[in-house]
């Protein structure tokens, strides 16, 4: 089994106010020295939730996306704030973003995407039981709420503006986490 690398130094490179990048000095145990640069999220890193009003349908949102400068179609997510469970901030943005409240709401996994330079969690929680609820959120726009069909995952997958590996793994995990309860799946509504 292979050790971590030593770390001989890290210092703070840059910060934005919404990312901070670090640099770091390694010694892997093989001997050979390296820098890397890596950019660093908050220690509770954030929340991607995948709204069920019933057990045929999800609910998505569309929102614009600065990074691709484009409208893209997704689940619901948002930061996890400091003293706050991933549930817990699964219900807010809930709230915040769809006009919902969750009456249930499991953690289904913890991702992270691109480990090599981005250290960041997001956990996926499935939210079932809604009721309306609408909480004043930090979205400068109204959020278009689409309603999609789990029967029509194949064509979701097939949009060009459904593009987000976070709510492409949130689909997939659902799909299979529905398809292990489908003998208590009324339970969840």
């Amino acid at each position: 089994m292979r050790h971590k690398p030593k770390v001989h130094a890290r210092r703070a490179v840059a910060h934005t106010g919404v990312f901070q990048v670090e640099e770091m000095d390694l010694e892997f145990s093989n001997g050979a020295r390296r820098q890397y640069q890596r950019i660093l999220g908050t220690p509770e890193g954030a929340v991607l939730i995948v709204p069920m009003p019933d057990p045929q349908t999800v609910l998505l949102i569309r929102e614009y996306g600065a990074g691709m400068d484009r409208y893209e179609l997704g689940f619901p997510k948002g930061l996890v704030e400091q003293g706050e469970s991933p549930e817990q901030a699964a219900n807010r943005e809930l709230q915040e973003e769809v006009g919902y409240a969750a009456r249930r709401l499991e953690l289904l996994s913890s991702v992270t995407v691109a480990p090599g330079y981005l250290h960041h969690t997001t956990h996926i929680v499935l939210a079932t039981g809604l009721y309306p609820s609408r909480l004043a959120g930090d979205e400068p726009e109204t959020l278009e709420v689409a309603p999609w069909k789990l029967a029509q995952a194949d064509a979701l997958l097939a949009r060009e503006d459904f593009t987000e590996a976070r709510s492409m793994a949130a689909l997939f995990l659902v799909r299979e986490h529905l398809a292990r309860v489908s003998a208590r799946s009324s339970d969840l509504w």
